[in-house]
């Protein structure tokens, strides 16, 4: 295995296997997450409810015992798109390629355990996808507009920075560009910053520091300044397991959900430039609170709670790519991989090899610009 497929891997089963860690505690708070399992959550876990077939309002949704949410299926459904396109995505690729993914494409559904279309099990705001592009016939370049935003298209960018690998700039511009389609305002932004921390963490000796450095030079307004705030914060912090207070106190001022998970006001989730998704900040944050460490990185994002899932991605992935496939614990992403019905590793070795036929033809382009160039500047 190359290193790029090493790497590769490693983020998207990273992703993977966070996904399904973190989505047994989604919605609920750190003390509630410890009174449930009696104590911190240090693996894989039943669901938060053990009446989960006929809780109200999240039935019948199988969240634990190692099954991965839409966040994966999202990413997959991607990974997909990349396969079809082997090049470059823009936004009418969404149209072209993710659309009929999610509303034509049988595929099995670990939490609904059965096999039905990706849209019915997403949520409200990636359905949106659908009813703006398919049914709605909107320009894709523009389709998230009006959208309630929120890390919907966040989620699932991974894929982009595996094919631009090394160049975070490229990975953030193709996220911003197909992020288009399906978010707005912060929402976008935090999709482009998300896949440029994982192009940056394949770059030669990378750290979680790097990566929030690059970060920190591409993202925009109230984006920026949440990753700056929390990182600001990190370093008074104590271990991951003592930080959750102070970790929300950081990104309070800049997350427009309350700190009531499930309670949200009127101005939760509007466009702004002086806020931010909450997830991708934390997620950076607990990357380098834990200096990078796989396992710490996707404990913390569980414990606490809120949208521990979506924090477990992006923690995961980044941490995954840094460090590899033996970087996630084995037996983890076994147990995943077999309770989900999912292969997980598949997909990083298919995007690693994307991404060198990007990277070829992307040499061949910019040798021909070259050689353009020079014809009109003759020494």
């Amino acid at each position: 295995m190359t290193p790029l497929e090493d790497r590769a891997t490693g983020c998207l089963v990273g992703a993977a296997v966070g996904d399904a860690i973190g989505g047994a505690t989604e919605g609920w708070t750190p003390s509630a997450i410890q009174t449930r399992y009696g104590g911190l959550v240090t693996g894989i876990v039943p669901p938060f409810n053990p009446d989960w077939k006929t809780a109200r309002p999240i039935a019948p949704y199988h969240k634990g015992d190692g099954h991965v949410t839409d966040d994966t299926l999202m990413t997959h459904a991607l990974v997909r798109v990349y396969e079809a396109k082997r090049g470059h995505l823009e936004a009418h690729d969404i149209e072209r390629y993710l659309v009929p993914e999610l509303i034509e494409r049988r595929t099995w559904i670990p939490e609904l355990e059965t096999e039905a279309l990706l849209i019915q099990r997403l949520f409200l705001a990636e359905k949106w996808l659908a009813l703006r592009i398919h049914y709605g016939h909107n320009d894709p370049r523009e389709a998230g507009v009006g959208n309630i935003v929120n890390c919907g298209a966040t989620m699932y960018m991974a894929p982009v920075g595996i094919a631009n690998a090394g160049n975070p700039e490229r990975a953030y511009a193709e996220a911003i560009d197909i992020a288009g389609a399906h978010q707005s305002s912060y929402g976008r932004e935090a999709a482009g910053v998300f896949a440029a921390a994982v192009a940056a963490a394949f770059q030669p000796d990378s750290t979680p520091e790097h990566v929030v450095g690059v970060c920190l030079e591409l993202a925009k307004d109230g984006t920026r300044a949440a990753i700056e705030a929390v990182q600001e914060a990190v370093p008074a912090m104590a271990h991951w397991s003592e930080s959750f207070e102070a970790m929300r106190a950081a990104i309070r001022p800049f997350d427009t959900v309350g700190d009531d998970y499930r309670d949200q006001g009127l101005g939760a989730r509007r466009p702004s430039r002086l806020h931010s998704i909450e997830e991708l900040p934390v997620a950076l944050g607990f990357l380098c609170l834990t200096k990078g460490s796989y396992e710490d990185t996707v404990l913390a994002a569980t414990n606490y709670g809120r949208d521990a899932d979506s924090i477990a991605v992006m923690g995961g992935a980044i941490a995954g790519a840094l460090g590899g496939l033996a970087t996630v614990p084995e037996e983890w992403s076994q147990q995943v991989a077999k309770q989900s019905r999912l292969d997980i590793e598949s997909p990083g070795r298919s995007m690693a090899g994307i991404a060198t036929e990007i990277h070829a033809a992307d040499r061949a382009k910019a040798s021909r610009h070259l050689a353009a160039f020079e014809a009109l500047t003759p020494q």
